[in-house]
């Protein structure tokens, strides 16, 4: 078990955003957790607990978390500050690159308005899907993707 490494000092003002936090009608449920683990911390400051319990233990127990997240956020505190410990870190980049890009998408568009291949009254959307892969537009795309990206340009196949 870890001890009590890193102490979480909170000024009034924190204090009180915290419990405006906890106390809102619809805030993220992680942010309410990381605020009341906040407060806790910083009360047990004021008023300390018997010997034979560890604080992460008791602070755990009260709200619901495991020891390791009450030691984390009190890390992420002293060394981040209360607005890095409270939100979580946005993404600098999508999880997965989009294959489609403005060109890949202008020249899918312009084949769905020109002719349909001979044979056909109409495109669909798997007649896209195989006809770009086999131009060598892209080297793979679902019928899902080309779905989306006429749909986002309000374009109809019928």
């Amino acid at each position: 078990m870890r001890t009590q490494k890193y102490i979480v000092k909170l000024s009034e003002e924190e204090v009180v955003m915290l419990q405006e936090i906890v106390s809102e009608n619809k805030p993220k449920k992680q942010k309410v957790k990381r605020a009341k683990i906040l407060l806790e911390l910083d009360y047990l400051r004021y008023h300390p607990i018997p010997n034979k319990f560890s604080p992460q233990e008791v602070i755990a127990n009260r709200c619901g978390v495991s020891t390791s997240m009450v030691y984390q956020i009190s890390k992420k505190f002293n060394e981040k500050g209360l607005e890095a410990t409270l939100n979580r870190k946005e993404r600098e980049t999508p999880a997965v690159p989009s294959i489609v890009t403005g060109d890949i998408e202008a020249r899918i568009i312009a084949m769905a308005c020109g002719k349909p291949p001979e044979g056909y009254s109409r495109w669909t959307i798997r007649l896209l899907e195989d006809k770009v892969v086999e131009l060598g537009i892209v080297d793979k795309i679902s019928d899902t993707t080309i779905h989306r990206l006429l749909k986002k340009r309000n374009l109809n196949l019928i």
